[in-house]
Order: C-alpha cells, then structure tokens, then sequence
C-alpha cells in the first residue's frame, strides 16, 4: 500500500500536501458558508463555484501544454505561492469585515485561474516523483491525502467559522502553503530538458486529437464528466441541504463534508493495496454506479445521521472512480501527451462543474435541492449503464493501443 513513499521526493511531497490540504478543505466550507451568510442565494452559490472552476475549463488546455513544455516542478512552485497570496487577500478582507460578494468572486476567479496551470502540472509530476511501477501507489495515496484533509478540514472549518469567523479559515489555509513549498524546494528534480518542434497552437490541437481518436480515453473521461456534473448539485447546496432541510447550520455542513471525505479515504486507501492495474475498469463503472445510487438516497433523507452514512457511501463510491480514472489514463498514454491529457481530465474532474453549478442553482432555485441532487443521480445510472453496454468496445480498444 505505501510503496511508493519509497521515493524521496514523493514523501516530501506528501509531507507538504497533509498541511496545505487541509487549509485548502478549511478555505472550501468557509467560502461556500460566507457567500450562504451573505445571501442565501442559491444562484449565487452557484455563480461562486462558477467563478472558481470555469477558468479551469478555459484555461486547462493551456496549462496542460506549458505543462508538457517547461518545468513541471517550476510550475508546482510558482502555482503554490501565488494560491498563498490569494487566501491571504482572502482573509484579511473578511476579517476586516469589509468583505463584499463581489470580492469573493473576483478571488475565487483569480484562484481558478492558479489551478489551470497547477493542476495540469501536479497531476503529471506524480510519475516523475515516483515511476510507473509504483503509479497506482503514488496516485492512490495521493487521493488518500487529498481525502483526510477532507476529513480534518471541513469539521475544523466548522468550528472556527461558529467561534471566530470565516477569515480565520482564509489564513490558515494562506499559513498552510509554506511547508508544500519548503517541500517542493527540497526536492532533487533532474534538469528539464525536452526539445518540442511544434508551435503551442499545434502542440494544443495534437493533444485534443489523441485524445479523441484514442478511444478508451474518450470513454473513460466522457464518464467521469457525467460524473461531475452529477455530483457538482451536492457540494453547492450542501449549505441548504445542512441547514434548512437537515436543520444542523455550519457544524452540520462541516460534519457532512467529512463523512465523505471519510469515505473518500477509505475508498483510496483499499485502492492503493491493490498493487496492479488490473481490474481496474469495474472499480470504475461500481464507483459510477454507487455515486448514482448515493446522490437519489441523499436526495430522500430527512435525518441527520442517516444521511452522514449516504456521504460515506458517496465519498468511496466519487473518489474510487476518480483515482482509477486517473491510474488508467496516466497508465495508458504516452509521455509527451501527459500534460495535455492530465489537463483534459483536470478539465473533466473540476472544469465541468461551472456549468453543474449555474445548473444546480438555478434548478434549486426552482424545483429545490432534493430533486436536484435526485436529477443528478439518475443521470449518473444512465451514463453507468451506457458505459457497461460498450464495456467491450472499451476492452478492444485498450487491447488495440498495446498490441498496435
């Protein structure tokens, strides 16, 4: 299971990742409860995610080049410090008290554009920090990280945000950024060397073709985009969901998010025992199958504890099918479509959410939050099952790719 941290730039990654993680989860539930507090609005709950992931569509492709092209250990740094600088702005203007919506927006926006290119960047960098043999490890534990950070952050958040305020969240999480950028710098990276021939214009179109033509990819990212759109309705009403419907206000939010980071965890954490790669496709397909089935159960609950217990479900069910996603498509390309095609599912797993976010409020804002999150879940068993009806298709092409 921890094979991989046998690598010594992999451990100091991770050793960074356990503090600036949870600062980032903190920065999560305090952000989503300030714009709550500041409207209860469900559009612009909406209109928040919105600003904070649509630049990572936009933007990803570009990313995901400078990626393939430059340093990707550069690229981490530079990213890391000027997301340290955003929470920072964050804070202080909350904890002054002069904070306005319009503040957080621009913020959120300035954040999402950080992500394109560090996303991109860091998702390709775990092959280079561990090997391809110990891929499924380095990814796994990765998410495992990732995932207690989403325990630990979200149930401090809720407490801070009840005693000292949202900014104080902001500033933790500003702090939380010096040790992963002590850690980066520690790191003993090889010189970057790579020739590319090809204009960046050229470099960008390449990648979206193979991308395309390649069909076990096209497959496998078509899903997990189903998949985020189905599940975006969950993290942007949370709030609602908490609160009006469930009546347990900012520790409640707090402790549902961590329910599913708990489940997250777990899920990770049996996927990186599993040592090979093997097998993988079904984790897959039963990740998407479960998330469905979790977001209709959520949908109907009306007791607090009960629906802890969904988002334990659904936090195993999202992540498992996210890192095997990942594991699959890294294990699967080449190397100089790396950038580009970690870009592609970066846009995938957080660029799709705008549009699940305008969505997701604007169709609570009608119908309410219940039968938006149901609506996502079905959606999610129908693409489930139009994935298991072309199983074989995906099979041959994977077959195909190796034996050309």
């Amino acid at each position: 299971m921890f094979r991989a941290l046998r690598h010594r730039n992999f451990r100091l990654f991770c050793f960074g990742q356990m503090i600036s993680l949870s600062g980032t989860w903190m920065q999560n539930v305090a952000q989503t409860w300030l714009i709550y507090r500041l409207t209860r609005s469900e559009i612009l709950m909406g209109v928040t995610y919105f600003c904070l992931q649509m630049p990572v569509f936009a933007m990803a492709p570009i990313g995901g080049v400078v990626s393939d092209r430059r340093s990707r250990h550069r690229i981490i740094i530079l990213c890391q410090a000027l997301s340290m600088v955003q929470a920072l702005a964050l804070g202080l203007l909350t904890v002054s008290g002069r904070v306005q919506v319009w503040q957080v927006l621009a913020l959120a926006t300035v954040l999402g554009c950080i992500n394109a290119f560090d996303m991109p960047a860091r998702q390709s960098f775990l092959i280079q920090m561990a090997s391809k043999e110990d891929l499924l490890g380095a990814i796994s534990l990765n998410s495992s990280i990732f995932n207690a950070a989403r325990v630990v952050g979200p149930g401090a958040a809720g407490v801070l945000v009840a005693k000292l305020g949202e900014g104080v969240c902001f500033l933790v999480n500003g702090a939380s950024f010096i040790p992963v950028i002590l850690s980066l710098f520690a790191m003993q990276v090889p010189r970057f060397q790579r020739s590319v021939e090809e204009s960046p214009w050229e470099h960008l179109l390449e990648g979206f073709r193979f991308a395309w033509r390649t069909l076990h990819i096209r497959y496998l990212l078509l899903l997990l985009g189903v998949a985020t759109l189905a599940g975006v309705p969950v993290l942007v009403l949370m709030p609602f969901i908490a609160n009006d419907i469930l009546g347990r206000g900012s520790q409640g939010l707090g402790t549902l998010l961590a329910a599913m980071g708990v489940g997250a965890l777990t899920g990770t954490l049996v996927l990186a025992g599993r040592g090979t790669t093997k097998g993988l496709v079904n984790v897959v397909l039963f990740g998407s199958f479960g998330l469905g089935v979790s977001l209709i159960l959520l949908a109907l609950s009306r007791n607090f504890y009960l629906s802890v217990g969904i988002m334990l479900l659904l936090g195993f069910s999202t992540l498992r099918q996210m890192a095997s996603t990942n594991t699959l498509i890294q294990t699967l390309i080449p190397d100089e479509f790396r950038g580009r095609i970690m870009a592609l599912y970066s846009m995938t797993v957080v660029g799709l959410g705008p549009f699940g976010s305008l969505l997701s409020g604007a169709a609570a804002h009608r119908w309410g939050p219940p039968v938006t999150v149901a609506a996502g879940g079905v959606a999610c068993l129908l693409a489930s099952a139009v994935f298991l009806a072309r199983l074989e298709r995906f099979r041959h092409s994977v077959r195909a790719e190796a034996h050309p």
